[in-house]
């Protein structure tokens, strides 16, 4: 306890980590190779390390609880959006997809604290450092994903490394395979060329369609968009303009 309470990556009052022991670049590269470990399947995931609560043992994912995860923040960052999501829904299990090593830590032990300070509450959210443009199909089994985010992410603005954003339409063609009939997409930027960019990839594809103005006005997820993470708080506090894309995964015609 004593260790604990002198952890410098730890605020004295509110016991949660400290962004500024976390800090990484804004961005990596999503085509490096990077080392951590990958699961062979969606049926190799071990639930047990993400939500102890739910799944005790390392086999239990397959026997002793048929939930599964269905919501997936890609690009997570300093997991924002997953905090806010974990009360907003707290019977859905969510895991937000990080790629750099320093920030997906930091998620991980705000979760950790946020359990010890919330009995019961945000047993639901979990983080995983991965390279979501590469290993989407090794984390989840067609149909099943209700959500994904895509929240200010790289506009990687020179024409060559278009390639590298993560909307794209061959990048959609795997996020429609893990995304169940009447999923969404939910995508924010404050880069106006990223978002017509992000809009029109969409639009394009065959197997999404864009939400009405009743139903975004309807959704309470739509409302986190601008202000549940750093990026959206940064750009509202600098006053702004975001642009937003919110789709609906259809049935194939």
């Amino acid at each position: 306890m004593k260790l604990e309470e002198s952890n410098p990556c730890l605020s004295k009052s509110t016991r949660l980590p400290r962004k500024r022991f976390y800090r990484a670049r804004a961005h990596s590269n999503p085509l490096s190779d990077s080392h951590f470990p990958v699961p062979i399947s969606p049926h190799h995931v071990d639930y047990s390390l993400h939500f102890p609560q739910f799944f005790p043992s390392p086999n239990s994912n397959s026997n002793s609880d048929s939930r599964k995860i269905e919501f997936a923040d890609i690009g997570c960052g300093f997991g924002g959006l997953l905090i806010s999501l974990a009360t907003l829904f707290p019977n859905t299990l969510m895991i937000g997809m990080e790629l750099r090593d320093k920030v997906t830590e930091y998620v991980k032990e705000r979760i950790l604290a946020l359990r010890i300070s919330n009995p019961n509450q945000y047993q639901n959210v979990s983080v995983v450092r991965t390279n979501s443009m590469k290993y989407i199909p090794n984390y989840f089994t067609k149909s099943q994903l209700s959500k994904m985010f895509f929240l200010f992410p790289d506009p990687h603005f020179k024409e060559k490394n278009h390639r590298r954003r993560v909307i794209s339409p061959f990048l959609l063609d795997e996020y429609a395979y893990v995304i169940k009939e009447g999923g969404i997409i939910y995508t924010i930027t404050d880069v106006e060329e990223l978002g017509e960019w992000m809009k029109t990839c969409l639009e394009n594809h065959p197997l999404f369609e864009g939400l009405t103005d009743e139903e975004l006005e309807a959704d309470p997820v739509v409302k986190l968009l601008k202000c549940a993470t750093e990026e959206g708080q940064k750009v509202e506090r600098n006053g702004g303009q975001t642009y937003t894309a919110v789709f609906r995964r259809i049935a194939m015609m």
